[in-house]
């Protein structure tokens, strides 16, 4: 299968892998400033914006088998990698497998247990649903800082600061993504993320947002356990994703840690 993708700027090359239900267009925040320093491609997973999805897209085995292939078949091994969400789970794999450079994990899943797990599964489905419901009013609902307050105080520390845009984008992506009920039962019973097969010579940093309501601050402790050699980067005032919370400030990670080797 081949994985759309966009790919812009001039440099040492990046690749970006997004979230559950999102797209390329997920890192838009950041995207302008990351192509002025790097040349970054940035890929719609199987079952996500305009990649069609295959048998395997509603597992997590699935998903990192696509980008692997996607890696190999666009002579990209070794390439710096940042994730987000299941991106992040997805390239902290591809650490594990040698295939990438430096590595930036952001709020990454898989390092749940016990009741996190069933926590995520409702809190999640739950959230999907209302955004099912509400799908042909997204658009509107979302220009309101009081509505992105109610539909995003999982994902977000500041909601209301987002760019109403942005939030509908992501929001009708959410909406959009049939394999996303399955891909929520699929992490939500799958083994935990393991390491530390990651190469400890090659950068690794997990990003994680301190006010993180859907991964929780406390699994931050897990994942750099299992991944001993990667430095654990705390993002204060930050949601799920640093990449709307703290925009400035993903760059910034990025851009030394893909600077450093």
């Amino acid at each position: 299968m081949t994985l759309n993708f966009v790919r812009q700027g001039k440099g040492p090359k990046l690749l970006l892998v997004h979230g559950l239900g999102g797209t390329w267009r997920s890192w838009s925040t950041i995207l302008p400033a990351l192509s002025k320093a790097r040349e970054v491609t940035a890929i719609d997973l199987p079952g996500h914006g305009e990649t069609p999805a295959a048998a395997d897209s509603g597992t997590l085995g699935g998903l990192a088998e696509s980008v692997e292939r996607f890696i190999l078949d666009q002579g990209l091994e070794g390439v710096d990698i940042v994730g987000s969400s299941l991106g992040a789970r997805i390239v902290l794999e591809m650490a594990c497998r040698g295939r990438v450079g430096a590595t930036v994990a952001l709020d990454p899943g898989g390092f749940w247990r016990g009741w996190e797990r069933t926590y995520f599964r409702t809190t999640l489905s739950a959230s999907i649903r209302l955004i099912h419901g509400l799908r042909p009013a997204l658009p509107r609902l979302s220009q309101s800082a009081v509505m992105r307050s109610a539909l995003l105080a999982q994902l977000s520390a500041r909601p209301w600061r987002l760019d109403g845009k942005v939030v509908a984008t992501e929001l009708q992506n959410f909406a959009s993504t049939k394999t996303f009920a399955a891909l929520v039962h699929d992490l939500a019973i799958g083994p935990e993320q393991k390491g530390p097969a990651a190469d400890p010579a090659r950068p690794l940093v997990i990003g994680w947002g301190r006010q993180d309501r859907l991964c929780l601050p406390r699994q931050a402790a897990r994942a750099q356990e299992a991944f001993p050699s990667a430095r654990l980067h705390w993002f204060s005032k930050c949601g799920h994703f640093p990449m709307w919370d703290r925009p400035d400030e993903t760059v910034q990670l990025i851009l030394e840690t893909t600077g450093t080797h």
